[in-house]
């Protein structure tokens, strides 16, 4: 378990402001996972349902941002968050919402996961949020997490490799975040993100793991890394820890059988590990 801080062993605090992942592999459902095994207290704000399973997304009900923004006023008002994490925003209201909190300076530490496609390929972010995202929520984050396909809808083009991911890095940078991980698990061979810092990008290598249970994997980085960031490090070593977690977690739920489809992520090292 990783070391607790505050009197009496009090864990620090995060917030994931996110979906419901009705079938509990992504989402808040991850989120919170994330959060707890690696010792730290969650709260939560609900920005979406979705009916969802590890096969589809059936249905999705986005909230209204006046209530997205009442959740945040009832925990921001009580609890002494240290850092947030972001996921699926559903609309462009809601992201304008979260962008102004942000741009407040009301969400310490903030890691931007610009959720748009679902590991099934559902669609989960309305058309007009991107440029939402863009323009009001990128300027605000310490960090934003794109997967492969969504730093490409985010800059226009597909990406292909590692060069492809770099340039992705860079361009997404201007938009004004203090760093950029574009997420290349869609890749073949070995799972490869690229950390942009604002100057230079580095890349991040781990053996591909041989599974189809990675449902969550993007929720559960960025939840690692608001975690890491809560309880002090860094961004480049929250990041690099965040990796070997979600590599663990890969690793131990590659044998399972849940569900039919992309099956959750081992949280809490009930399988095993082999590094």
């Amino acid at each position: 378990m990783p070391e607790r801080r505050g009197p009496g062993g009090q864990p620090p605090v995060a917030l994931t402001i996110a979906g419901s992942d009705s079938g509990g592999g992504a989402g808040l459902q991850a989120d919170l996972k994330a959060f707890a095994a690696n010792g730290v207290f969650g709260a939560s704000v609900v920005t979406a349902v979705t009916a969802q399973n590890t096969r589809k997304v059936a249905a999705v009900v986005a909230m209204e941002p006046d209530f997205v923004e009442a959740q945040l006023d009832a925990v921001l008002s009580d609890l002494p968050v240290a850092a947030v994490k972001t996921g699926m925003l559903a609309t462009a209201g809601i992201v304008r919402a979260v962008g102004r909190r942000a741009r407040a300076g009301e969400l310490p530490n903030l890691v931007v996961d610009p959720v748009m496609v679902a590991s099934s390929g559902d669609r989960l972010l309305d058309e007009d949020a991107v440029d939402a995202y863009r323009e009001e929520l990128f300027p605000a984050a310490l960090l934003i997490t794109p997967n492969l396909r969504e730093a490409g809808l985010l800059v226009g083009r597909a990406l292909a490799g590692p060069d492809d991911m770099e340039r992705a890095a860079r361009q997404l940078g201007e938009a004004g975040p203090a760093y950029v991980l574009v997420k290349g698990g869609h890749l073949s061979g070995d799972a490869v993100d690229v950390l942009y810092d604002g100057r230079t990008c580095t890349e991040l290598r781990a053996t591909r793991v041989q599974t189809a249970n990675v449902h969550g994997t993007g929720c559960t980085l960025a939840a690692t890394v608001a975690a890491g960031l809560a309880r002090g490090r860094d961004v480049p070593t929250a990041v690099s820890e965040a990796k070997s977690f979600v590599t663990g977690a890969i690793q131990g739920s590659a044998g399972w059988h849940l569900g039919e489809g992309h099956g959750p992520l081992d949280h809490f090292g009930w399988g095993p590990r082999t590094s």
